[in-house]
Order: structure tokens, then C-alpha cells, then sequence
């Protein structure tokens, strides 16, 4: 976050009744104080929505620090609501902010980005671009002013990001390691973030969409409960606290999953013979397929 200094000046007086004289003494301090940072949001579609939403949460920033903006005006009054502040104008959301997060289709990129190139302060503004597939040399060419290009961010998140809790993949593009820490501690407050090289980037956007793979694999297990008896809000219930604890298992042990699954597949059980009719109908191989398609 950016520092500032508070001058503070102390008054002391001192009264001398014998001489009937008043002293007055002054002391003056510096204080060092970290300044929130600014954040504009450009787009606020499932995306951009999403990082508000989750911005707006987030104890280390005020709805102030939050400015959006988008062309639906239904989603702007929803934020302004919030407490954000709201524009049209991309333009005019770019004063005052330390950091610019473009969230739009690929491609509109070029395009949004063109359009607040005159307004930005290579200087002191940080931009994060989050578009699939969009290369950081498309996007130097773009915004290039006489060989100048600002410091930026490639970003992909995944729609938790909303409740806090999205794995987001930071590529830095001409970026400082202050810079950097500044950009990953914003995301590191939304969930968790892992810094990586561009040319992985495409893999990344490709386990981010795995969100709606386990989303996917949620609804066939409430599907099959159902299918078995049981009602389907009560089979949810089961299901999403059963991943859940999958999930912090393997957190908090840092186990292989290969591992845990060897400690409840008793020889001749339920759960050996599941995974087993699973594998058979290619539960695995479609999964890695898919995430390969994605990639693509």
C-alpha cells in the first residue's frame, strides 16, 4: 500500500505565577501511515462483479475505496448501494486510482484499454488486465505512449472471488517485487494466489474454469442421492459439506490425494468399488481431457 507522513504539532503551555508569565512550547512529529489504495473496477459483468463484490467485503478496503465501472446501469445502482462509487465513464473512473482492473471479454481489451490510455499515470497507477488468452505483448503495443508502457498485472480469478475464497493466478508484467507483493496481498485477501510465468497462463485460465468442473461433479453426486432416495435439498447438504471436508483435509494435512483415499477404501468396501465403476466410465480421463480442451 502507498505511504504517506501526518504532521502532528503538540502545544505545551506552562504557567509561572511568580512572574505572571505564560510558556508555550511546540513539538513537531511525523508519523508514517499506509494509505489505502484506490481500486477501480472496469467491467463489472460475472467477473467484475464478482472482484467487487469481494472487495466490498474485505476488511482492508471501505466501499469508498471502490469505484465501478460498467454500461448497466441496474448493476451500478446495485453498487452504489453498496457503498461503492459508480460512473459510466471509464475515463472518469481512472482519476484518483492507485490500481485499474480491466475485466471485460477479450475481445473488448483492446479497445477498453485504448480508451483510457491518454488518462493513465504510467507513473503512479498499476493496472491488473483479467481476459483469457489476452498475451502481455498485445497489450504493450496498446497502451504504448513514445516507448512507454505502464507496470501490469495478467489475472485470472474464479468467481469465489465473491465470497473471498477464488484462486487467482498473477502474472507480473514489468513489475517490481513491491509491486508485486502490493498486487498479490489485494488478491491473497480474496482467497489465495499463485505468481506465475506467462507462458503457463493459458493453463492457469484452464484450472480456473475447474470451479464448474467440481460444480459439475456436485450436481451428479446430489443426482445420484436423489436417484437413491434421498431429498434433493437435503443431498446437497451432504454433498457440499463432504467436498468441503475433502478440502480441508487435504489443506491441512498437505497429503496426496491418492493418499487420503487410501486411509477409507477398505479392501472389498463400498468406496473401493465406487471409484472403481467410476474409473471404468473414464471419471478420470475425462476430467484431465476437459481441463486439456480448456487450455486450448
Amino acid at each position: 500500500m502507498p505511504h504517506s507522513q501526518i504532521k502532528v504539532v503538540y502545544l505545551h503551555s506552562y504557567y509561572d505565577k511568580r512572574q505572571n508569565i505564560c510558556f508555550r512550547t511546540y513539538q513537531t512529529s511525523y508519523f508514517n501511515y499506509k494509505k489505502k489504495m484506490k481500486i477501480t473496477i472496469i467491467g463489472a459483468g460475472a467477473m467484475g462483479g464478482a472482484m467487487a463484490e469481494g472487495l466490498l467485503q474485505s476488511e482492508k478496503f471501505t466501499p469508498a475505496d471502490i469505484t465501478v465501472s460498467d454500461h448497466n446501469q441496474p448493476v451500478l445502482d446495485h453498487f452504489a448501494s453498496e457503498g461503492a462509487s459508480v460512473t459510466l465513464d471509464n475515463q472518469l473512473a481512472c482519476h484518483g486510482a492507485d490500481l485499474i482492473c480491466v475485466v471485460v471479454k477479450p475481445w473488448c481489451v483492446e479497445k477498453t484499454l485504448k480508451g483510457i490510455k491518454d488518462v493513465l499515470d504510467y507513473k503512479s497507477q498499476k493496472l491488473v488486465v483479467v481476459a483469457a488468452g489476452v498475451p502481455s505483448a498485445n497489450i504493450k503495443e496498446w497502451l504504448d505512449k513514445d516507448g512507454v508502457t505502464p507496470t501490469f498485472f495478467l489475472v485470472m480469478p474464479n468467481i469465489a472471488i465473491a465470497y473471498k475464497q477464488s484462486m487467482t493466478f498473477i502474472t507480473p508484467v514489468d513489475a517490481s517485487t513491491t509491486e508485486t507483493k502490493q498486487i498479490t496481498d489485494i488478491f491473497d485477501e480474496l482467497g489465495e494466489s499463485l505468481i506465475m510465468e506467462e507462458r503457463l497462463f493459458p493453463a492457469a485460465t484452464a484450472m480456473s474454469c475447474a470451479i464448474a468442473y467440481a460444480m459439475r461433479y456436485v450436481r451428479a453426486n446430489v443426482e445420484g442421492g436423489v436417484e437413491m432416495g434421498f431429498k434433493a435439498k437435503d443431498a446437497q447438504k451432504i454433498v457440499l459439506q463432504t467436498v468441503k471436508g475433502a478440502v480441508e483435509l487435504l489443506q491441512a494435512t498437505g497429503e496426496h490425494p491418492e493418499a487420503a483415499i487410501d486411509k477409507v477404501t477398505t479392501p472389498g468396501g463400498c468406496t473401493i468399488k465406487g471409484l472403481n465403476t467410476m474409473e471404468q466410465g473414464g471419471f478420470t480421463a475425462a476430467v484431465i481431457n476437459g481441463l486439456l480442451a480448456g487450455k486450448r
